[in-house]
């Protein structure tokens, strides 16, 4: 048994608007490197904890955990589209073991996932049917959401269900650190964008477009400095990436949702997935992590950061 892990930054962004080809070239050579580790690793399954974007998931019924046994990428942006190789038995393992611990998941039999999970997996991997694929959703966008300590906890019950199959497992967690794109806010949301919220499975084409058309020009807006979006908080994403790298993930139970918000911004809450990562890596024991990339990337409106780790042992 092997447990390896790779955390990464997302961004819908990516060849809509790109940084400085400078910038562009390093996250490309991290990312190319990231790539080469997972070629050398070879997993034999791949746990991948992903948020969504109102792609998959919405207030008709919104989980804070879900578990895919059988799952599609939606393909927006210029994501990859089409079925993940989900080993369906092993999901419902999976998702038992978490229930085992007292941590209620849901599960689907027809996940979707968008960019949040199919970029890392093409990114990591080169493309989304590689390995055998268990993706793991975590609500990082809809309130009300779970604790990070509930993140943490998922991921502890994961990590040790993963450690008990004696295979090489590859963990993933794919999120923003701090970033407040212009995502719509149901509490606020006009009677379109919130059914919308509600009830947006499966858009159309015009529909997607325009949905694309205004984060571009969001991010646009932001490069240049004229937007009300919260900016960036690079001491804060430090912190927080220096907190995973000690090993100590149980500090992570201390950061409320308010604080997050306030310091990171509304889509901060995708912190979760690095947490529950990091929590199924130091299931099994002591880690040793290494921080490849960190850049404040205003024209994806994130702090991009990839980092991996392994067992000590």
């Amino acid at each position: 048994m092997t447990i390896q892990l790779e955390c990464l930054s997302h961004t819908p962004l990516h060849g809509y608007f790109d940084p400085a080809p400078d910038t562009l070239a390093e996250v490309e050579r991290v990312q190319a490197a990231a790539r080469a580790r997972v070629e050398a690793f070879d997993p034999e399954l791949v746990i991948v904890f992903a948020p969504d974007h109102y792609n998959g998931f919405f207030y008709d019924l919104m989980p804070p955990f879900c578990v895919g046994v059988a799952a599609s990428a939606v393909g927006d942006y210029k994501s990859l589209a089409g079925p993940l190789p989900v080993p369906s038995d092993a999901a419902l393992a999976l998702a038992q073991a978490a229930m085992d611990a007292d941590l209620d998941v849901a599960v689907s039999y027809r996940m979707q996932v968008d960019h949040g999970c199919a970029q890392a997996l093409e990114v990591l991997t080169g493309g989304l049917d590689r390995f055998p694929v268990i993706p793991v959703f975590i609500n990082s966008v809809a309130p009300p959401m779970a604790s990070c300590r509930r993140a943490r906890l998922l991921g502890d019950a994961i990590g040790r269900f993963a450690g008990r199959l004696g295979k090489r497992v590859l963990v993933v967690g794919s999120g923003g650190l701090s970033h407040e794109p212009p995502v719509p806010e149901i509490a606020t949301a006009t009677p379109e964008n919130a059914e919308r919220l509600i009830a947006g499975r499966n858009p159309g084409p015009e529909s997607r477009a325009a949905r694309q058309a205004r984060t571009i020009a969001a991010a646009q807006g932001f490069a240049a400095g004229d937007s009300r979006l919260r900016p960036l908080n690079p001491a804060w994403d430090r912190a927080f990436l220096d907190m995973l790298a000690s090993g100590n993930v149980t500090a992570a139970d201390g950061m409320t949702n308010d604080a997050i918000t306030r310091d990171g911004g509304k889509s901060a809450h995708e912190i979760r997935t690095w947490i529950a990562a990091f929590a199924a890596l130091a299931a099994n024991g002591p880690y040793r992590a290494e921080l490849d990339y960190y850049r404040a990337i205003p024209e994806w409106i994130a702090g991009f950061a990839v980092m991996h780790a392994w067992t000590a042992a």
